[in-house]
């Protein structure tokens, strides 16, 4: 059994909505908050226990909106309060990780902090928390770490790490310095990637002293990390938080950690991989979410929902629903049902992508009650 670090904080950003789920997924009820395995968890529930034997109960901080913040309490009832970090409204990822990671600094200047999606699925509890600790020792010794993922298929639909020289790290065998990141490719290219062992998925994992991201992110984005820090400063007094992040937080320049710190991390040499060897999914879309339920079945309708209640016919692909309804699928190939109290969603696993466009169709027509 895997002993917590006495200097490693694991924080979790729970942010976005996940519009390629919607209807499933809503502005009040993001991705996060679903159970997409049928574990009988959220997505969320999920990561906390994951991380929980590396780390125990009182180091994990998660990051999200005000208006998630009592789901995330229900969720999560174990998490101390002064570790729930509210934004007033999404600022991306570098804020979300850099205002955590300025926080916990303040707090404890030696600090490690591992950055960790809410809504991934990763299945392998052992070579995930032996990748973790692989990454905390890489991050002992001054360096920004990601965790990629060894691709079990040509994926177009994640971006990708090129994995360069070995690196010579004490209870890191597996580290290695970062030679780029790559954008989601087109399939050919894909396909060469996928031949070439030495470019993994790009999983959005970082893990690094506290104290060498701000370093980056300073160097980066100047003005971004300046407002980080004086909220950090402002943080743990109650009397001055919230003024401060009305103040701050909607100035708070909108990118993601990729192109805030990791890319340049990477151009300087100070950004490492290591190697995940479990299975591991972002769940971006209906499609991932059929390969998921069905276990990679293709002959097979994936069901998901508690009060499901589907005749079906010679018919592949996923249907989700939330309702009582009796829904009859006969002779479809790869099709996308989400049935909700409110809305109803029909595509296929082919154009599953397309989704997030419905949704910005929605705001667009100003049809902002079913979002």
């Amino acid at each position: 059994m895997t002993a917590p670090f006495d200097d490693f904080y694991a924080v979790i950003p729970a942010g976005g909505i996940g519009s390629r789920l919607w209807p499933l997924s809503r502005a009040d009820a993001p991705k996060f908050l679903h159970d997409l395995t049928g574990s009988g968890n959220s997505l969320l529930r999920d990561t906390w226990d994951r991380l929980e034997p590396l780390t125990g109960p009182d180091r994990i901080a998660v990051v999200t909106g005000r208006a998630h913040r009592a789901a995330v309490e229900a969720e999560l009832p174990g998490i101390p309060d002064k570790n729930v970090f509210l934004e007033s409204e999404p600022r991306d990822s570098a804020a979300a990780i850099g205002l955590a990671a300025a926080i916990l600094h303040r707090r404890d200047p030696d600090v490690i902090i591992g950055s960790f999606a809410a809504d991934h699925v990763i299945r392998g509890t052992r070579t995930f928390e032996f990748a973790v600790e692989q990454a905390v020792a890489v991050a002992r010794d001054g360096y920004i770490c990601t965790i990629g993922i060894q691709p079990s298929e040509p994926s177009v639909g994640f971006g990708y790490i090129e994995k360069g020289g070995e690196l010579i790290v004490d209870r890191a065998p597996e580290a290695a310095t970062v030679v780029r990141f790559v954008e989601k490719p087109d399939l050919e290219t894909a396909k060469l990637y996928y031949a070439d062992r030495s470019f993994l998925w790009n999983a959005g994992m970082f893990i690094s002293k506290a104290s060498v991201l701000l370093d980056e992110l300073a160097a980066n984005e100047p003005e971004l990390h300046a407002g980080l820090m004086e909220l950090a400063e402002a943080w743990d007094d109650r009397d001055r938080r919230g003024p401060a992040v009305d103040r701050i937080w909607p100035s708070i320049k909108k990118i993601a950690i990729d192109y805030a710190v990791a890319e340049p991390a990477a151009d300087r040499g100070r950004l490492a991989v290591i190697p995940g060897h479990f299975d591991w999914d972002d769940v971006g879309d209906f499609a991932s979410l059929t390969k998921l339920i069905a276990g990679g079945r293709k002959n097979d309708l994936a069901v998901l929902g508690p009060r499901a209640r589907v005749l079906s016919d010679a018919a592949t692909g996923i249907l989700v629903s939330q309702t009582s309804r009796v829904i009859s699928l006969v002779g479809v190939q790869d099709i996308v049902v989400v049935d909700t109290p409110d809305a109803l969603l029909v595509t296929t696993t082919e154009h599953a992508q397309r989704v997030k466009g419905v949704v910005e169709s929605l705001k667009l027509t100003g049809r902002g009650d079913v979002l």
